[in-house]
Order: structure tokens, then sequence, then C-alpha cells
């Protein structure tokens, strides 16, 4: 069995893998680089402090490099890993503090090296004063930006959940916050009836949006700074501050130049069990591909839950356990100004690339029972298989108390049921937290009725 084990990368995927590793084998020699200066720390949790919502910044931190340490743990901070020789079975790395190089030996060795952010091949993207939002030290360089004083106006490029999440925390601060997105709603990842409900609620926020427009280019003022984003159908965005919100790609480099292999997604190729093709290395995280279990498409998800438990599985089976991580549905669930939008399973779009034929259903329901104090709107939509009725998705938007509902739906997705039995669900009922019928209730029972109707037709 493995001696000793080398973990390129401290925050979820990473710390899981090396605290369940240590945890099951206590005489197992692990050594955990982190090119950063925190580890095990929410990075969803970045523009809530950014708003001011989470007071400190060491409140985004679950397990500090100490608490590590004491757990026996050898945590290098600021050490980057530079090159990974599997044939030899060593790292290359190198302080980021002092300059100093090392190899370190291992016999095990867990790639959890996360994402980068996607910076697009246009002039000016590098410009000082263009962020990108991944990583702790990306929020603190930000918020120290925004800290300054100096900043009033600021573009965000890219309407996905962290772009409209930093929006929603500049305005707050009370900025000037416009949206830039090449998709006609934003969260493209929600069909677009969903996705107005959402539109809707950042504007109200008096967040500018600026859809089916991407950006062409930032222009650089005279001292080299960004000073405006320019938009492909030539509109001009004057900002103080631009921050890149377009998503996240797996952070693969070392393992392409390693010779590890990547799948077809573009993150690296595992099995159930959290092993590469290359024998004795291991990897968990953003950077790597996961199956859809309705798809069955190779997906790359950046999302912390999956993180935390393919660092687990991995940790597990390196310390001689039996584990495997099987797969993921796509629930995600956000907070857009007063709005909480949700989703889980397939969109029209993604049930239609599967190949699936299928019926839809949309409520307007209340969270609460009507007559109670604080009811607000709701919608529920549901996509449902022809003919079986089997619940291939879920969209949820409204104001609290909304969105996890969605995760009933999640359960029933992931344990292949049908909207008939959705609406056979035994779910709770009072006046503070539902109207007698809950909405997910009356959403299948509406899904049930256009599945039937499409058998009969």
């Amino acid at each position: 069995m493995s001696t000793r084990l080398v973990v390129i990368g401290g925050d979820a995927a990473g710390g899981s893998a090396a605290s369940q590793a240590k945890k099951r084998r206590p005489d197992l020699d692990v050594v955990l680089f982190e090119r950063g200066r925190a580890t095990s720390y929410s990075a969803c949790g970045i523009p809530y402090w950014i708003a001011g919502t989470v007071q400190r910044e060491e409140q985004l931190v679950a397990r500090t490099p100490e608490q590590h340490r004491a757990a026996g743990l050898d945590v290098r901070m600021r050490t980057e890993v530079v090159g990974i020789d599997t044939r030899e079975g060593v790292v290359h790395w190198r302080d980021l503090e002092t300059g100093a190089e090392g190899t370190e030996p291992y016999d095990d060795l867990v790639y959890a090296t996360g994402s980068v952010p996607m910076r697009p091949p246009v002039e000016g993207i590098d410009a000082p004063g263009v962020y990108g939002v991944q990583v702790l030290d990306d929020g603190v360089a930000l918020r120290a930006e925004l800290d300054s004083g100096d900043v009033r106006r600021v573009v965000v490029v890219g309407g996905g959940y962290i772009g409209l999440e930093i929006a929603e925390a500049c305005r707050i601060r009370g900025l000037d916050v416009t949206v830039v997105d090449l998709s006609p709603q934003p969260v493209g990842t929600f069909d677009p009836d969903v996705g107005a409900f959402i539109a809707d609620a950042v504007r109200g926020q008096g967040i500018e949006l600026v859809l089916s427009d991407g950006v062409a280019a930032i222009d650089v003022g005279p001292e080299g700074r960004a000073c405006a984003v320019v938009t492909r159908s030539g509109r001009e965005l004057p900002a103080d501050l631009v921050v890149l919100g377009l998503g996240v790609r797996p952070n693969v480099r070392l393992a392409q130049e390693a010779g590890i292999p990547l799948g077809t997604s573009g993150g690296v190729a595992v099995d159930q069990r959290m092993r590469t093709q290359v024998p004795g290395v291991w990897s968990a995280g953003d950077c790597v591909e996961s199956v859809h279990r309705l798809s069955r498409q190779r997906v790359v998800v950046a999302l912390g839950t999956h993180a935390n438990k393919q660092g687990r599985v991995a940790g597990i089976n390196i310390g001689g356990g039996y584990a495997t991580f099987p797969g993921v549905i796509g629930t995600a669930i956000t907070k857009i100004c007063s709005t909480e939008a949700a989703r889980t399973g397939l969109s029209e779009a993604e049930a239609e690339r599967a190949g699936y034929s299928y019926v839809t259903a949309a409520v307007d329901s209340t969270t609460k029972a009507g007559y109670f104090p604080g009811a607000s709107p709701i919608r529920v939509k549901m996509i449902a298989e022809r003919r079986s009725g089997r619940l291939l998705g879920a969209q949820v938007v409204g104001r609290q108390g909304a969105a996890k509902r969605i995760d009933a739906l999640a359960i029933a997705i992931w344990n292949e049921m049908t909207v008939d039995e959705v609406l056979s669900l035994d779910l709770s009922y009072a006046p503070p937290f539902a109207p007698v019928w809950d909405p997910v209730l009356i959403a299948a029972r509406k899904a049930f009725e256009a599945v039937e109707a499409d058998t009969r037709g």
C-alpha cells in the first residue's frame, strides 16, 4: 500500500482527499501543496463577502493550514507544483515567496488543481483592472480594489451564476453595474421562460443588462488600465473595473504535460473511484469530468458539493477503503438579488440534445398559503419524458422560500421517479410553509396531465 501521498491543491477536493486518506491510514505521509494563501475555503461565498453580507474573510475558511497540520498533514502554502513526472513518481515544486525549488516523491498522487476563469481571446483582456473571481486570492484582490474608493462603474462580462452574484455585490456597494452577455438571457442553463424572471429581477435592482451582445474588446486608458468594454455591436461601456463572469474551465495544464489523459469534456478522465488512467494518480474536483446520470454524457461541473464528495471518495480509496462517485444530475441553486432560482436534471435544450422526447408543464403558485403573511410568487417548471412520464428536469424561481424545493425534485430525478409518483409524495404542509397543494405537487399534477394527453394523442 501507499506510504506517501502528495496532493496538488488544498481546497475542497484536495483537502478532503488528504484528510480522508490520513484518517484511514494514520501512518501515511501526506504532503499537500497549495499555491494560494488559504486552504479549504468557500469560493461560493466570495461574492457575499465582497457585498458585506459575510463580514470577515476568515469566515469563508472551513479549515486553516494550521488545522490541517494539527491533523498530521504536511501543508506547503504558497508553493506551486510546476511539473509531474509519473514515470519517476515525483512532483517538481516552486516556493512562490522565496523562489526555492525542489522535488517531492510520491506513491500516490491526487491531482486537485480546480479550475481557472474563462478569458476570451480579445484585446485588453489581461490589462490591469480586469478581474476573474475563482479562488479566494482573486476575491481578496477584487475587494481591495473596490475598497479603494476609486471605483464607480463596474462592467461584468458574463451573466452566469458568478457574474450575477458579483454584479449584485457591486450594486449593494452602491456602484453602477452593467452585465454583458452573448446569450439572450442571463444564466443560460435555465429555459427562456424561467430566465425571463431572472432578468426582470436583475433589472429590478438597477443593474443594466446588455444581452445578445458579447465582448469584442476591452479598451485600455493612457495609464494601461482597463477603462471600457466594447461589445460586438460596437457599444462602448465605460468601466473603472471589469469582472469576468464567463464561467470556468478545468485547470488541466499540468495533467496534459504529464501525459495524464483527459476526457471528451476537457476534464481529467477518471473512473468511479476517482482513478485516472495513470497508475497511482487520482483526480477530483473542478478539474475532472463526471458522468451525467440522465444524458450519460461526460461533463465538467464546477461545484464545491461535487468537489468535496469526489475528494472524499479518492481519500477513502487511497486509505484502503472502497467508495465510488455515482455521477451528477446538474442540480444548482442561486440567489440573484431578491430572487431565488434553482434547477436540476435537464433543461429543454439539454433534453433535446440527449435525444429525449418530452413534455413540459409550468405552474405559478405561492411559497406559503395565499392568505398567510409573506406569501410570494413561485414558478415551478417540470420536464417529463413522453409516454413514460419519467421526470427529466425541473426549474424553480421565486422569492424567499422558493428555491430549496428543488431538492425534493433532485431526489425524484436521482431515483428515476415519474411525475405521477412525484404527485403522490407525502410532502409537508402548514400555512407558513406551503399551500395545501405544494407548488411541486401542482407542477407534477400538470406534468402528469400533459403526459396523459400526449399518450392519448
